[in-house]
């Protein structure tokens, strides 16, 4: 039995990380051991997921074994999609014009601002009294 050709991806997203393995199927996902839907719930997280695809009108051609940790399910939607566009770039380099142009292959640096002592949250202060 030959093995199977695999494209690998790393997306990052906010504190989330997500290592993406592309097979060679027929579209099915498995996340942390789990089917799309099952693990996000949400709709619009799935279109998330599935957007490299769509854009290269590859849907349903490979399937997606994915290991995502950390942050929360809007970070690792969005790190599942650059880990995903990663992959894909890795199988076929003549999608990178399109998956360049949508964004996906670019690392999002906006993070959650530090707390800063003497307030609430990072930039929140206690109500003021003036006496």
């Amino acid at each position: 039995m030959a093995a199977q050709l695999q494209y690998q991806g790393t997306g990052r997203r906010k504190n989330a990380v997500a290592r993406v393995r592309l097979i060679a199927g027929n579209g099915n996902y498995k996340i942390n051991d789990r089917g799309l839907s099952e693990y996000f719930g949400k709709k619009t997280l799935e279109m998330i997921v599935q957007q490299p695809f769509e854009i290269t009108n590859t849907l349903g051609k490979y399937d997606v074994i994915a290991r995502v940790h950390g942050g929360g399910t809007t970070g690792q939607a969005g790190a599942l999609r650059m880990g995903i566009a990663r992959a894909l770039l890795k199988a076929d380099e003549s999608l990178r014009p399109a998956l360049k142009r949508a964004g996906f292959l670019t690392r999002d640096p906006r993070m959650k601002e530090r707390r800063k002592y003497g307030l609430k949250k990072a930039r929140k202060a206690p109500q003021f009294s003036k006496r």
